[in-house]
């Protein structure tokens, strides 16, 4: 169980590093919060793949994809921030831009969610290590 703990732990500290250093290379793009966009769909691809490929190795170490998935890319995405740019969108009377925000962020990340189960399932896995169903 610690190592669980530990694994989601640091986990976090390097998606959250990499979610910052993200935002200050992306730039900015008025009215389009583009950083936020683009970590949270990347987010969704790697999330779902991380299950998706993981779900059908037997071996793989339930601590370790617990830490990558709720650790690392837990961290990484940010559902409270998009929400936030959303309302800050709203705020500044810019309706179109905050739904098309909302819109595209939606279609987008599931859409990219999907494309990671979807390549995870067609990459080969050991006969040994795959679970049986």
């Amino acid at each position: 169980m610690k190592r669980l703990y530990l694994a989601v732990a640091i986990g976090g500290m390097l998606g959250a590093s990499l979610r910052e250093w993200f935002e200050l290379i992306i730039p900015t793009v008025p009215s389009f919060p583009l950083g936020t966009w683009i970590i949270n769909c990347t987010g969704s691809f790697l999330l779902a793949f991380l299950y998706a490929y993981t779900a059908r190795i037997i071996r793989f170490p339930q601590w370790l994809r617990v830490g990558m998935g709720t650790g690392l890319l837990g961290a990484y995405t940010t559902f409270s921030t998009f929400c936030v740019e959303t309302v800050t969108l709203l705020q500044h009377g810019a309706f179109f831009a905050a739904l098309s925000y909302l819109i595209i962020s939606l279609t987008v990340g599931i859409l990219f969610a999907f494309l990671g189960h979807f390549i995870a399932n067609r990459i080969p896995v050991s006969k040994r290590n795959v679970v049986k169903s």
